[in-house]
């Protein structure tokens, strides 16, 4: 607790730096890579990661130093010179997008790997350091190293909230923007120089090698909690910030922790509570639904059997047994019976002497089943010209999905049919029969 309030507190210059840091690289990065996520480019920020290596190295080669601007446009050159490569590559070749990624990331990576190890034999006592952009090192922010990351930032969400709606519709759509006159290469520019910008920015604190994961995570994390692209930028950047803290938090109370891999672990780990929990998106939830949805299908095809049935014999509450049901379709026995048991909860069916019959809710349910199919074989055959013997598995599945809006469309586009394509008569209630034989009539 003590170690918490002393961090929190913000009293050690260091651990102002190197939080202020984190939380400007973090937020600004999932900001852009929001955008490079939406266009389905998420390999982009690691082959600019990998590329920005060479740049680094060389930029000290020629300057002699480890001046951290000097060192930052190097990797920006090489950084945005990748991209356009990819660009080009993609553009004048038939090479796909991901192969001429994984082409300049190993090429560029391995070009950078090799100035280092020049750099590393050379002798320069300056050389220290440098290959914390390597791994990153944020323990090690300064004042400076603060500003230049408040400077980005900054241009960053400048020019983000300018071309808010211009990159929208670029990561959504390009050829739509394209026919609206949108001057798309010059945003696919802009959106790349920005990529490149919070890639560089960053390496110093998460690293070469991290650095992929904190522009292209946030952003598939807030992807599943919501449809808003806004909201989606705002919950991305706080991911981002929170992971940057978290990060510099548990590398300040274990020493021996390095704050550029605990950020990522965070931001990871968020991610991964957002892909199974996430009330809209997440796996847990789209599990849950899909059983929802089967067992729904099954009541449905239950209750449909049993109006059938009543249709055969004249009189649709007569009792059913089990063997009845099984006898006009096959059912899973267990799923049978807990749908049945579903059934008679919901107020749809009674039990009596283990023979089940309809309640007049859920005769009406099983009769509106049925309906919606039949009226969907009729849709299928008569403008879509398929063959009666053709139609019975689609409508099997459409009947259980159809809303009232579309049964009403369906009804007058056919002008309330009396029978189905197999000569079935389609059942309807009182009302809706009595108002299909005026429409005939007229």
């Amino acid at each position: 607790m003590e170690d918490f309030i002393e961090f929190f507190s913000f009293t050690d210059p260091n651990v102002r730096y190197v939080v202020i840091g984190s939380i400007l690289i973090t937020a600004s990065s999932a900001i852009v890579g929001s955008f490079t996520f939406l266009k389905k480019k998420a390999l982009v920020g690691d082959a600019v990661a990998h590329a920005v290596l060479p740049g680094v190295c060389l930029s000290f080669i020629l300057y002699g130093e480890k001046n951290p601007i000097i060192l930052i446009i190097g990797a920006f050159t090489t950084g945005w010179l990748a991209l356009v490569s990819i660009d080009f590559i993609t553009s004048k070749s038939k090479i796909k997008e991901d192969t001429a990624i994984g082409l300049i990331l190993s090429v560029f990576f391995g070009i950078g790997i090799f100035l280092l190890t020049i750099i590393q034999k050379s002798g320069n006592a300056s050389q220290s350091g440098l290959d914390s952009f390597l791994f990153g090192k944020a323990a090690s922010l300064v004042g400076s190293d603060v500003l230049t990351f408040s400077i980005v930032a900054l241009i960053l969400l400048v020019v983000v909230f300018m071309l808010f709606k211009e990159l929208t519709l670029l990561a959504f759509d390009a050829d739509f923007a394209h026919s609206l006159g949108l001057p798309t290469k010059a945003l696919e520019l802009t959106l790349t120089t920005l990529t490149v910008l919070a890639v560089v920015v960053g390496i110093q604190a998460v690293g070469v090698v991290l650095m992929a994961a904190m522009l292209i995570t946030p952003a598939a994390a807030a992807r599943f909690w919501t449809e808003n692209i806004k909201t989606m930028i705002l919950l991305a950047a706080v991911f981002g910030a929170f992971s940057g803290i978290s990060g510099a938090y548990i590398s300040y109370i274990a020493p021996s922790m390095p704050t550029g891999p605990w950020i990522v672990i965070v931001i990871s780990t968020i991610a991964m509570v957002s892909f199974f929990f996430a009330p809209g998106r997440g796996i847990v939830n789209r599990v849950y639904r899909q059983r929802k949805i089967r067992k729904q299908i099954g009541d449905e095809n239950i209750l449909k059997v049993l109006y059938q049935l009543g249709e055969q014999e004249k009189n649709f509450f007569d009792k059913r047994t089990i063997e009845n049901i099984l006898s006009k379709r096959a059912f899973d026995q267990l799923s049978l019976f807990n749908g049945l048991n579903r059934l008679k909860r919901e107020g749809y069916l009674k039990l009596d002497n283990n023979e089940w019959y309809f309640t007049q809710e859920g005769k009406e349910k099983g009769q509106r089943v049925v309906k919606l199919h039949r009226l969907w074989e009729l849709y299928l055959t008569k403008y879509l010209r398929i063959a009666p013997d053709h139609v019975h598995e689609d409508a099997d599945t459409i009947e259980h999905i159809l809303t009232p809006e579309l049964e009403a469309r369906l009804e007058k586009l056919l002008n309330y049919p009396e029978f189905d394509p197999h000569e079935s008569e389609i059942p309807y209630s009182s009302e809706q029969r009595a108002k299909g034989k005026e429409l005939r009539t007229k």
